[in-house]
Protein backbone atom coordinates (compact mmCIF):
# COMPACT_ATOMS: atom_id res chain seq x y z
CA UNK A 1 0.00 0.00 0.00
CA UNK A 2 1.40 3.45 -1.17
CA UNK A 3 2.68 6.05 1.91
CA UNK A 4 0.09 8.58 1.18
CA UNK A 5 -2.90 6.11 1.15
CA UNK A 6 -2.18 5.62 4.56
CA UNK A 7 -4.02 8.10 6.76
CA UNK A 8 -3.16 8.58 10.12
CA UNK A 9 -5.40 10.83 12.64
CA UNK A 10 -3.75 13.91 14.50
CA UNK A 11 -3.08 13.82 17.89
CA UNK A 12 -6.23 16.42 18.91
CA UNK A 13 -8.76 14.40 16.81
CA UNK A 14 -7.73 11.04 19.29
CA UNK A 15 -7.70 13.00 22.23
CA UNK A 16 -11.13 14.58 21.48
CA UNK A 17 -12.71 11.12 20.22
CA UNK A 18 -11.41 9.23 23.69
CA UNK A 19 -12.20 12.62 26.28
CA UNK A 20 -15.97 12.35 24.45
CA UNK A 21 -15.91 8.59 24.66
CA UNK A 22 -15.48 8.89 28.50
CA UNK A 23 -17.59 12.09 29.10
CA UNK A 24 -21.07 10.12 27.42
CA UNK A 25 -19.92 6.83 29.13
CA UNK A 26 -19.35 8.45 32.70
CA UNK A 27 -22.59 10.78 32.70
CA UNK A 28 -24.81 7.83 31.35
CA UNK A 29 -23.16 5.81 34.51
CA UNK A 30 -24.16 8.98 36.55
CA UNK A 31 -27.41 8.84 35.09
CA UNK A 32 -28.24 5.49 35.60
CA UNK A 33 -26.65 5.25 39.35
CA UNK A 34 -28.82 8.64 40.25
CA UNK A 35 -31.57 7.43 38.64
CA UNK A 36 -34.85 6.83 41.49
CA UNK A 37 -35.79 3.56 40.61
CA UNK A 38 -34.80 0.13 42.23
CA UNK A 39 -31.80 -1.46 41.97
CA UNK A 40 -33.38 -4.06 39.72
CA UNK A 41 -33.89 -1.57 36.85
CA UNK A 42 -30.46 0.38 37.21
CA UNK A 43 -29.32 -2.89 36.66
CA UNK A 44 -30.94 -3.26 34.02
CA UNK A 45 -30.03 -0.03 32.26
CA UNK A 46 -26.44 -0.24 33.16
CA UNK A 47 -26.69 -3.48 31.41
CA UNK A 48 -28.32 -2.16 28.42
CA UNK A 49 -25.75 0.48 28.25
CA UNK A 50 -22.77 -1.48 27.96
CA UNK A 51 -24.38 -3.92 25.40
CA UNK A 52 -24.75 -0.95 23.39
CA UNK A 53 -21.24 0.21 23.48
CA UNK A 54 -19.91 -2.78 22.96
CA UNK A 55 -22.21 -3.21 19.65
CA UNK A 56 -21.10 -0.03 18.93
CA UNK A 57 -17.53 -1.02 18.82
CA UNK A 58 -18.36 -4.22 16.94
CA UNK A 59 -20.28 -2.38 14.25
CA UNK A 60 -17.98 0.18 13.71
CA UNK A 61 -15.11 -2.43 13.25
CA UNK A 62 -17.46 -4.34 10.87
CA UNK A 63 -18.08 -1.46 9.11
CA UNK A 64 -13.97 -0.48 8.87
CA UNK A 65 -13.36 -3.61 7.81
CA UNK A 66 -16.01 -4.02 5.12
CA UNK A 67 -14.80 -0.67 3.85
CA UNK A 68 -10.88 -1.88 3.66
CA UNK A 69 -11.93 -5.28 1.95
CA UNK A 70 -14.32 -3.35 -0.74
CA UNK A 71 -11.18 -0.67 -1.05
CA UNK A 72 -9.40 -3.57 -1.99
CA UNK A 73 -11.01 -5.64 -4.38
CA UNK A 74 -11.57 -2.53 -6.19
CA UNK A 75 -7.84 -2.09 -6.37
CA UNK A 76 -7.27 -5.49 -7.41
CA UNK A 77 -10.22 -5.54 -10.11
CA UNK A 78 -8.69 -2.36 -10.97
CA UNK A 79 -5.31 -3.74 -12.09
CA UNK A 80 -6.92 -6.98 -13.95
CA UNK A 81 -9.32 -4.58 -15.92
CA UNK A 82 -5.94 -2.18 -16.95
CA UNK A 83 -4.16 -5.58 -17.75
CA UNK A 84 -7.05 -7.34 -19.59
CA UNK A 85 -7.27 -3.66 -21.79
CA UNK A 86 -3.05 -3.25 -22.62
CA UNK A 87 -3.79 -6.85 -23.36
CA UNK A 88 -6.16 -5.76 -25.96
CA UNK A 89 -4.43 -2.93 -26.99
CA UNK A 90 -1.21 -4.99 -27.92
CA UNK A 91 -3.32 -7.66 -30.29
CA UNK A 92 -4.83 -5.10 -31.99
CA UNK A 93 -1.06 -3.50 -32.30
CA UNK A 94 0.74 -5.99 -32.92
Amino acid sequence: MAQSSLRSSTAAWLFQSWAGFIIAVGFMAFGVYYLPVDAWTRGYLGIGSLFLVSTCFSLAKTLRDKHEADRIHNKVEEVRTERILREVGDELTG
